[in-house]
């Protein structure tokens, strides 16, 4: 298959790629910059893409955006990240609408926070969307895949976790103060974490470019754990204590609303969609997740 990808820079962009073309497939990585006989080029700001690239694609999986989490959320920082994704995701569907031969599937980036505060409550695709910022961000990102929906193009919101990977993401930024004896649960722990691999990531992706599903998808494990567990977990597979970390720390450093959202915010979401389809997740547990990334570092 031809596949269309953006933001193959990132974490899960890059190892998407790099997983599609050892499996055979032909990948077109869209760029903001650089090049390549590999590449094509768009710009947000701009408003234009290289739309030929798209023409007879066979999926677009579309993963660019401004990170989430890498700096506190200032009011123009609250706007990048916003913008970000609505105009790429803008861009991409009215182009998509206007191919005489547009990909058959688009997977269009969103995130599980887009339920906000669930509490206990396990919820799956069908749950509620929340009212603080990053449900209002997942929820303008969604929409704005409307015109390719309109034009006929099967297209699914990929709804992510938390990624565990060790060269990146959450659970490097975490790795120098669990090793150093230093990292511990935060709050009262009780509040869910809902991640998943990133390598169960990249084969659920895969698998939706052929599975024929629509709508929101939530990329999680089927077991979220609560953040006293995740700890424990990563306490253990590291060797090392666990203790309780207070807020003070992370709300200087990334701010009250970001730090409180990162990490006392608790979201109990499970894959109903991908279990519908009988996906087998390499890593449905915590414990044994942890202890699989770590030793593939």
């Amino acid at each position: 298959m031809d596949v269309v990808v953006t933001g193959s820079s990132g974490l899960i962009g890059s190892r998407l790629v790099q997983t599609l073309r050892e499996q055979g497939h032909q990948v077109v990585r869209l760029v903001r910059s650089g090049g390549g006989p590999d590449t094509a080029r768009w710009d947000l700001d701009a408003g234009t893409i290289e739309a030929a690239a798209l023409e007879g694609a066979g999926a677009v999986v579309h993963l660019a955006g401004e990170s989430i989490a890498s700096s506190r959320w200032t009011d123009a920082q609250k706007a990048r990240i916003m913008g970000s994704r609505v105009k790429g995701t803008t861009l991409l569907a009215e182009t998509l609408a206007g191919l005489s031969s547009p990909p058959s599937v688009f997977l269009s980036g969103s995130a599980v926070g887009y339920y906000g505060e669930t509490g206990d409550t396990a919820v799956d695709e069908s749950g509620p969307a929340g009212d603080d910022f990053p449900s209002l961000v997942a929820q303008r990102w969604e929409a704005c895949a409307q015109p390719a929906i309109d034009a006929g193009v099967a297209t699914a919101f990929l709804r992510t976790g938390v990624v565990l990977d060790a060269d990146g993401g959450a659970l490097k930024a975490q790795l120098l103060p669990f090793k150093l004896g230093l990292g511990g649960r935060a709050g009262s722990g009780r509040q869910y974490l809902s991640w998943i691999t990133l390598d169960d990531h990249v084969r659920a992706t895969i698998t939706l470019l052929t599975a024929g599903l629509t709508g929101p998808v939530n990329l999680t494990a089927p077991n979220p754990c609560t953040n006293a567990e995740f700890a424990k977990a990563l306490g253990a597979a590291l060797g090392r204590p666990t203790f309780i970390i207070p807020m003070f720390g992370p709300r200087v450093l990334y701010g009250r609303e970001l730090a409180d959202s990162l990490l006392l915010t608790s979201q109990r979401v499970v894959p109903g969609a991908l279990n519908g389809i009988g996906f087998a997740f390499d890593h449905p547990d915590i414990d044994g997740a942890l202890r699989s990334v770590l030793d593939a570092a």
